[in-house]
C-alpha cells in the first residue's frame, strides 16, 4: 500500500482539507460505471482487431469466489493503464455493476478536480491500508491491488514478462489481517502499446522524485504522440491484445484471536502469490517453453 509520508507535490495538490476524492468506497456510482462500459467498453471485446481496439482474452473468471476478494495482479502499460481498464471491463461484464471492484491507485490519480471525481465514481480508491480494509470489511467489496505500482508499469519492455513488486508486501499483510482470499491475475499485452526503454530509477533517485511526487521512476519510452517520451507521460496506446489469466484463490493463514501477522507469514504468502502470477505470465510468454 502507499507510504505514509506525502510528497511535496501531493501536499500542494491536496491542500489543507486533504483529498476529497477516492477516499470513500461509498462514492462508487453504478450508473457512472454503466455509462463508462457503454463508452470505452466499445474498445474492448473478444473480437479481433480491427473490430476491437483491444481484443480481450480472459480465462479463469469462474475461479473468482464470492465477495470480498483481493485481486492481485502485475501492472503494465504506463500511465494510460490499459491493463486496468481491460480487466474492469471484463469484471463488470461478468459480474455486473452491482458487484463493485475497487482498484487501489496512486494518490496523484485522485488529487485534482479534473479527474478525481470521475475516478472516485468508478470505484478508484487511494492506496492506503485503511481504505482497503474498509472496502473489504465494512463494505464487503472486492479490491484490486497492483503492488508493483510505478516500478512495474514502467519496467522496460524487455522485461514485460517478468513481475516486479519491488519488495512491497503490504497487500499480503492486509489479506492475512482481514482473512481475505487473494485471487492472482497475470496480464500481458498492455506493455505492447508502447515501448519502455528505461525505467529511469537511478535518475529518479538523483532527482529525489520520491520526496517530490512519491515516484520511484523517471522513464524513457517510445510512444505516441511523443515519439521519444521523457518522464511518466500518458500515451496513445497502439492496438494490442490484452490477455489475462486468473489463478485459483490463495487463502491467507488463519490468525488466532488478537494475533497479528508475523513477518514470516507475510513473506510466505507474498512468495506464493508472486510465484503463481509469474507461472501464469510465463504461460503467456511466446518465448517460454510450454
Amino acid at each position: 500500500m502507499s507510504r505514509h509520508s506525502k510528497s511535496r507535490v501531493l501536499r500542494w495538490l491536496n491542500g489543507s482539507e486533504g483529498v476529497p476524492w477516492g477516499a470513500d468506497p461509498a462514492d462508487y456510482d453504478a450508473t457512472a460505471v454503466e455509462e463508462t462500459l457503454g463508452n470505452i467498453g466499445r474498445l474492448f471485446g473478444e473480437e479481433p482487431w480491427p473490430r476491437r481496439y483491444f481484443p480481450l482474452d480472459v480465462q479463469g473468471m469462474d475461479r473468482i469466489p464470492d465477495a470480498p476478494v483481493m485481486v492481485v495482479s502485475n501492472h503494465s502499460g504506463g500511465t494510460t493503464i490499459p491493463d486496468v481498464w481491460g480487466f474492469m471491463v471484463a469484471w463488470y461484464r461478468r459480474f455486473g455493476v452491482q458487484r463493485p471492484l475497487h482498484p487501489l491507485a496512486h494518490e496523484m490519480i485522485v488529487s485534482t478536480p479534473i479527474v478525481g471525481p470521475y475516478f472516485a465514481k468508478r470505484g478508484i480508491l487511494r492506496a492506503t491500508n485503511e481504505l482497503a480494509r474498509a472496502a473489504l470489511q465494512d463494505f464487503r467489496r472486492d479490491i484490486m491491488v497492483m503492488p508493483g505500482g510505478d516500478l512495474e508499469t514502467w519496467r522496460p519492455w524487455r522485461r514485460r514478462y517478468q513481475i516486479d513488486f519491488g519488495g512491497r508486501r503490504g497487500y499480503a499483510r492486509l489479506a492475512i489481517k482481514t482473512g481475505t482470499p487473494i485471487v492472482p491475475v497475470a496480464h500481458a499485452g498492455a506493455h505492447d502499446t508502447f515501448m519502455v526503454l528505461s525505467d529511469g530509477r537511478r535518475l529518479a533517485r538523483a532527482l529525489r522524485l520520491d520526496s517530490i511526487a512519491r515516484a520511484s521512476v523517471f522513464p524513457v519510452s517510445l510512444a505516441l504522440p511523443w515519439g521519444l517520451a521523457i518522464g511518466p507521460l500518458p500515451h496513445i496506446p497502439i492496438p494490442a491484445k490484452l490477455r489475462y489469466r486468473i489463478g485459483a484463490p490463495i487463502a491467507p493463514p488463519i490468525l488466532a484471536p488478537g494475533a497479528a501477522p508475523t513477518d514470516a507469514q507475510v513473506r510466505l504468502l507474498d512468495e506464493a502469490v508472486r510465484a503463481e502470477i509469474q507461472r501464469m505470465l510465463d504461460g503467456l510468454d511466446p518465448r517460454h517453453p510450454h
